[in-house]
């Protein structure tokens, strides 16, 4: 049945929404708008007229498309090269979604994305549907064909999983940036322990590099072994501008609403370091340098127009 333009409208209206329940249950902002065009798809093969809440099924139509795609990509990251992140969104990108509250904020922050990977599918999906856009246990449960009650014990888990495995505090931009610049001057100074003073003693650095790039498939743990991988990171070399096609300009910023490194070369972005802040400093340093998970931060970097001076050069 062809679409009218009323159908289409109303799709369009909550595309912003759909966008932003799929990259949060996938981590990927490629495969999230691939789910939101399926999900389109079979709007426009479904029989409209007799659908009572539209936007109730375009939600359910779109998640349990996401928690296949959950399900098949366990499998496919067993194979995956490396240590496997989300993708980073920077500041502003509509895909990051509501920001009102600090629970919105959190469930979207880089910290909690790496968390929500260790949840089942189900798990993930109650998780970002209350947490994140608030939706009330029964439409949860009619989403994900269960009952209200196994809803709201697959919440309190989800939610016990992600609290125990957190260390984030919540800071501002102003604040965040102010970090970056921080820890940039401990990173370049050539000495370790400026950086040793702003990590916390059980901190860890990991990245991924999807076979593409190197880096390393075991992280860093322990504030010296961090500090010193870090300081040799941020030291400038012929081999690092050789593999990334030139020197990589090193701006703050911030990307799932966590202090981050932005590394570009001619406009390009070729690293996001997030910094995840505890009460007591620098508890994870994790940096995706994946070229096929820095294609949306590329283009976003283009859209706003970077003209400030870097704070560093590779």
């Amino acid at each position: 049945m062809a679409l009218t333009v009323s159908d289409v409208d109303r799709f369009e209206a909550a595309r912003p929404r759909l966008e932003a329940i799929a990259y949060r249950l996938l981590g990927s902002a490629s495969e999230a708008e691939d789910a939101v065009q399926e999900t389109f798809l079979r709007w426009q093969a479904a029989d409209i007229g007799r659908i009572e809440v539209p936007e109730a099924w375009l939600t359910k139509v779109l998640t349990n498309w996401c928690l296949n795609l959950l399900t098949s990509a366990r499998a496919r990251r067993e194979t995956y090269v490396g240590r496997w992140l989300p993708e980073p969104l920077l500041a502003g990108d509509p895909m990051l979604g509501p920001a009102d509250t600090a629970e919105q904020r959190e469930s979207v922050s880089y910290a909690v994305l790496v968390l929500l990977e260790r949840l089942s599918p189900n798990e993930r999906a109650v998780y970002v549907l209350r947490e994140a856009f608030d939706y009330p246990h029964r439409e949860i449960a009619k989403i994900l064909d269960i009952t209200e009650a196994a809803g709201q014990q697959i919440y309190h888990r989800a939610k016990k999983h992600v609290a125990d495995g957190k260390a984030r505090t919540e800071i501002d931009e102003a604040a965040a940036l102010r970090i970056v610049e921080e820890f940039l001057a401990a990173a370049t100074s050539g000495r370790t322990e400026p950086l040793v003073r702003l990590l916390t003693q059980d901190a860890v650095s990991v990245g991924d590099g999807g076979g593409k790039v190197p880096a390393r498939a075991k992280g860093f743990e322990g504030a010296l072994a961090v500090a010193t991988f870090l300081r040799g990171l941020f030291k400038p070399s012929k081999a690092k501008r050789a593999l990334v096609g030139g020197a990589p300009e090193i701006y703050a910023a911030t990307a799932n609403g966590e202090p981050a490194i932005v590394a570009a070369v001619d406009g390009r972005v070729v690293g996001i370091t997030c910094l995840e802040i505890g009460p007591e400093g620098i508890v994870a340093v994790r940096s995706q340098v994946n070229p096929d998970k820095l294609v949306r931060a590329t283009e976003r970097w283009a859209a706003t127009g970077h003209g400030e001076t870097p704070l560093h050069t590779l």
